[in-house]
């Protein structure tokens, strides 16, 4: 949708962008940046927030811009807008989702190969030339294995169609059952774990799955499951996670987020059962360039009165 004329609005990118990005959003735009939405003084006029980053946009925040229209998040996830306070206020909100579920489903798959193969100790075992002194302690098979999909949405049914190709069964929770080539819905998340070796967590972030994998879950995932997440850290209880690793009470875990970011439990760092992975899903060149431009389509279709793309709210 990009081209055309330059457009020169008042416009506020906001967090953490890049230079490219916030280049492409000021000539774009004419957007000024600003690191933190704390930094936002004089907010007459403005009319569009491109937005990045965890800190909370909430009501306060959009009562300093009183003419803001659009809040245009970069990323799927948008639990750091309050999108309540911005449909009472009048205030559209936009995100990026499609153009990262093959890079999230992709590191699913890896994270969790890298856990049952134990990747980065075979790394260091090589690098450090201990592989001359003895081979590593065996590792485990993944193929075959029960999978479970914590939330079935579209990043989740990437993530099911990848290990579907790893010749083991594969079953689901969401809300409802969907239309699947014969997985298997499971009606609580406790009963999901039941049923699988490798549970996947791939729901929304926010309050209403704040902790929905918590210690009933882990006891029912069991001494051989594998708990991996790919979603928000908000979504898995950690002090269980941790006792659950402590105990033996499950098998380990394959993490690409966490509650404390960027400074993940130290207890997690220093476990040799959990995979680790620095919160980048969509962290490809060729994704965040996609998810850029789609927050630069919807702000260009708000400001040309045009429906929006990706609409969350408003």
């Amino acid at each position: 949708m990009e081209g055309g004329d330059t457009m020169t609005t008042p416009c506020l990118a906001i967090g953490p962008f890049t230079d490219t990005e916030a280049a492409a959003l000021s000539e774009t735009f004419g957007a000024r940046r600003l690191a933190h939405p704390s930094e936002v003084a004089d907010g007459a006029g403005i009319r569009v927030v491109a937005y990045k980053g965890g800190a909370p946009f909430g009501a306060a925040e959009m009562d300093r811009l009183p003419e803001l229209g659009l809040v245009a998040n970069f990323g799927v996830g948008y639990d750091a807008i309050d999108v309540d306070a911005a449909r009472a206020r009048g205030i559209a909100v936009t995100n990026t989702p499609y153009v990262l579920n093959d890079d999230v489903a992709d590191l699913a798959v890896a994270l969790t190969l890298a856990q049952f193969r134990r990747l980065a100790e075979g790394d260091r075992h090589v690098r450090s030339g201990a592989w001359a002194d003895g081979a590593m302690p065996l590792a485990r098979k993944m193929s075959g294995r029960p999978v479970g999909i914590l939330g079935l949405g579209r990043v989740g049914r990437e993530i099911a169609d990848r290990f579907a190709a790893f010749k083991g069964p594969v079953h689901y929770w969401s809300r409802s059952p969907k239309d699947t080539p014969g997985w298997t819905h499971h009606a609580t998340p406790a009963a999901l774990a039941a049923a699988v070796d490798i549970l996947v967590v791939a729901v929304v972030g926010g309050d209403e799955t704040r902790h929905i994998v918590d210690a009933e879950v882990l006891a029912a995932l069991g001494p051989d499951g594998v708990l991996v997440n790919v979603a928000r850290g908000s979504c898995v209880d950690e002090t269980a996670l941790i006792a659950a690793l402590d105990e033996g009470s499950i098998a380990g875990a394959a993490l690409d987020v966490f509650e404390g970011e960027p400074a993940p439990d130290a207890r997690l760092v220093a476990s040799d059962a959990v995979a680790l992975y620095p919160h980048g899903g969509s962290a490809t060149r060729e994704t965040r360039a996609a998810m850029a431009a789609l927050q630069r389509d919807n702000i260009r279709a708000f400001l040309e009165g045009a429906p929006l793309i990706t609409p969350v709210s408003g």
